[in-house]
């Protein structure tokens, strides 16, 4: 790798021209990594809801042409000046959201929340000198989310990319990089059940098998799924999911129908969906005294709910969470550690495997909700 050192690397990238138009394989040239940056190799990618919730821009300001990606696993091909955490030919998998090690949120135990690198949806720029490192004949393509790995080659800053295990396989733990960890994450790190407890987890898309995963290994006795698509429930059941409800089988609200259910609420909710019914439904299914519900989803700009305040002072928990209270750099090494000893499963996560030159496939399986994750091999 160190002939491309310092030079601009030619490489192939699926690039948006346009809102909802399929992706465009180009010869793109990635610029060398500025200070405090990393270029890497991408030899694993997957598609993430958030990617084709951008692509369709919908309720979002559009930004385009842009290389999506933000679920990865790679390769440092270079480092830039100021970059000790990191060389040439460590396997990383690069973040949506990141870790300075500086600001009071990275000092602090209880946040992830980094006020320099936190996840920006509508910046298309590198934070160094808010230029892009691609470009196809001179004229700038965006980023996304600081990582855009819908490309062989990106830039990221350094804080955005974690070293992981060089044994760990990348075409697995790249969902790592965003919504496994969410999901896991807010059950594991937040809701915290303990063994023998109920968890009902409301949403069973990606997000929402992972905090069932989280239930599952935390030894939860009784996982209630809660979706209004019944055909999830089949798949959800490899994930610790042992009850199901559809609230559009009930004539009652879905948080009396758990709380009947369990004589009088779950110990944990998790809520996965982004949906403001949900959420008012996660935190009042919980039990009074110990109950905790934990906001995962992320809702539109303009909603607001709206609860009793006896709900609380009943001693009912209300949380909420960000990419499942991991610090990218810190904490991932440990979560790829729990899936090299057998205690995270992800290969059940893996539905689809395709060329980086069939990318459009992926966008297809995730609009007909035929994949939880669809890998996408790079260079093929």
């Amino acid at each position: 790798m160190s002939s491309t050192v310092g030079q601009v690397i030619k490489c192939k990238a699926a690039v948006a021209w346009e809102a909802g138009k399929p992706l465009v394989i180009e010869e793109v040239e990635v610029a060398p990594p500025k200070a405090g940056e990393v270029r890497l190799k991408i030899l694993y990618t997957s598609l993430c809801h958030t990617d084709v919730y951008f692509w369709e821009a919908k309720g979002q300001t559009p930004l385009f042409p842009r290389i999506f990606g933000h679920e990865a696993g790679g390769i440092v091909e270079s480092v830039g000046e100021g970059v000790t955490h990191l060389k040439p030919g460590d396997h990383a998998l690069p973040v949506f959201t990141g870790e300075c090690g500086e600001c009071p949120h990275c000092k602090s135990e209880e946040s992830n929340m980094c006020d320099l690198l936190r996840i920006n949806t509508d910046r298309g720029v590198m934070i160094h000198d808010n230029e892009s490192r691609f470009s196809i004949k001179g004229k700038p393509i965006y980023h996304f989310v600081g990582t855009s790995t819908f490309s062989e080659y990106t830039v990221a800053h350094a804080g955005c990319v974690a070293k992981v295990d060089p044994a760990a396989p990348l075409d697995k733990i790249c969902v790592l990089s965003c919504g496994i960890c969410t999901g896991f994450g807010a059950t594991v790190n937040v809701a915290k059940p303990k063994p023998g407890s109920s968890v009902a987890i409301f949403g069973l898309g990606a997000v929402g098998l992972a905090a069932a995963e989280g239930a599952r290994v935390s030894g939860a006795s009784r996982i209630i799924g809660v979706d209004l698509v019944s055909s999830r429930f089949e798949e959800a059941k490899k994930f610790g999911v042992n009850e199901f409800v559809n609230p559009k089988d009930h004539d009652k609200p879905v948080q009396q129908v758990i709380a009947e259910m369990t004589n009088g609420g779950v110990d944990r909710a998790v809520e996965c969906t982004g949906s403001i019914q949900a959420m008012i439904s996660a935190f009042e299914c919980v039990h009074d005294g110990w109950g905790v519900a934990v906001l995962v989803g992320v809702p539109n700009k303009d909603d607001a709910f709206k609860t009793h305040p006896m709900n609380f002072l009943n001693e009912r928990t209300l949380k909420g969470t960000f990419y499942g209270n991991y610090k990218p750099r810190t904490d991932l090494p440990s979560v790829v550690e729990k899936y090299m000893k057998g205690e995270l499963e992800l290969e059940k996560f893996i539905t689809h495997t395709i060329p980086f030159s069939e990318i459009n496939k992926a966008f297809d399986y995730m609009l007909k909700g035929e994949s939880i994750r669809c890998i996408i091999r790079m260079g093929e």
